[in-house]
């Protein structure tokens, strides 16, 4: 897999800087007390609802694969997403995203990397539109917080940058399906000025992707993807709903949107494995827009990261055991399959 280079120290000091602003004010007693008195059946609800989100990803990657590899069983499916989701949360530069293609095409040889890799751009992009528009609808609420800014602007004012985004993606996206010829010389012409490796690396990933995308041709298997899409960024709610109940933490539920879409932004950037106090930062932030204090918000970022990153890394090393796979068969298999 990949050495641990500038982006691994890159990640690490983002990391850092997350964990100081998250926790600089934290009153660890506090903390301590609200652990001891938390209701630990609503966290073990909110741990079982978020280890269910993955099942429902490996469902829905089937309905993205379907029209290039129609009815790919559940099995293999469910197993190298567990993999990926595994690796993701013990290796730098999210590792698990590269690995689970790799652990599908060994058991399913009809879905070769390349393939799986293009279909898990799709699976990101659905990701992008679903929980933006989740975000886009919390901050135009009426029980959000009147008042609130980001950076100085009203948060009305990003609101609407977040439902943009993801239509521009989604017409991109088409773009890309219908037109995929004329858009690749378009970049071809382009990076041929700046590196021939960059046109030829770069065209063939649009190809990959373009291929990938064919679930956008069926507007059946489109509203599929969309509807588990949905479900799946719906779920993570809830287990933060219960996760915030745990606590008491009493807040509306688009609050509970509103902290997913922070947070999925700010894991986006690059930290260290399992994105570690990126997450923290995020829940504290989003939290404190709703009044909610560091170290109630704080406590229960940390808590609920820790219970739901458990029970799925258990899972994804016990089918990574027993497949045989090393991170050296990852390793060599993306070299030779990306050569």
């Amino acid at each position: 897999m990949k050495k641990f280079g500038w982006k691994g120290a890159l990640g690490l000091v983002i990391s850092a800087v997350c964990l100081y602003f998250a926790f600089r004010n934290f009153q660890w007693a506090q903390a301590v007390q609200l652990a001891k008195h938390a209701n630990y059946g609503l966290l073990l609800l909110a741990t079982v609802a978020s280890t269910g989100m993955f099942p429902l990803r490996a469902r829905r990657w089937r309905t993205i694969l379907d029209p290039v590899a129609p009815n790919v069983p559940f099995g293999p499916l469910w197993r190298a997403t567990a993999i990926g989701v595994m690796l993701t949360n013990i290796l730098p530069a999210r590792a698990g995203e590269v690995a689970r293609p790799i652990a599908l095409a060994r058991e399913v040889p009809a879905v070769p990397f390349s393939m799986g890799l293009a279909s898990v751009v799709v699976d990101r992009v659905f990701d992008a539109m679903v929980v933006l528009l989740l975000l886009a609808v919390a901050m135009l609420s009426p029980d959000f917080p009147a008042g609130a800014q980001i950076l100085g602007q009203p948060i009305s004012h990003f609101a609407r940058a977040f439902a943009i985004v993801p239509l521009a993606a989604l017409i991109v996206s088409y773009a890309l399906v219908f037109f995929p010829d004329r858009l690749i010389r378009l970049f071809e012409l382009i990076a041929r000025r700046v590196h021939p490796v960059v046109e030829a690396k770069g065209s063939e990933m649009l190809r990959r992707f373009a291929d990938g995308l064919g679930v956008l041709r069926n507007p059946r298997h489109f509203v599929a993807v969309f509807v588990w899409t949905l479900l799946h960024w719906l779920l993570q709610p809830l287990a933060f709903w219960l996760g915030f109940r745990a606590f008491g933490i009493a807040v509306p539920w688009e609050a509970t949107l509103f902290v997913q879409g922070v947070i999925v932004i700010l894991v986006s950037v690059p930290s260290t494995p399992g994105f570690v106090g990126v997450f923290e930062a995020g829940g504290v932030a989003a939290l404190g827009v709703f009044g909610i204090d560091q170290t109630a918000a704080g406590t229960w970022a940390l808590v609920f990261h820790i219970i739901s990153a458990i029970p799925i890394t258990l899972i994804g090393a016990y089918y990574f055991a027993r497949a045989g796979l090393t991170m050296g068969d990852l390793g060599s298999a993306a070299g030779d399959k990306s050569a």
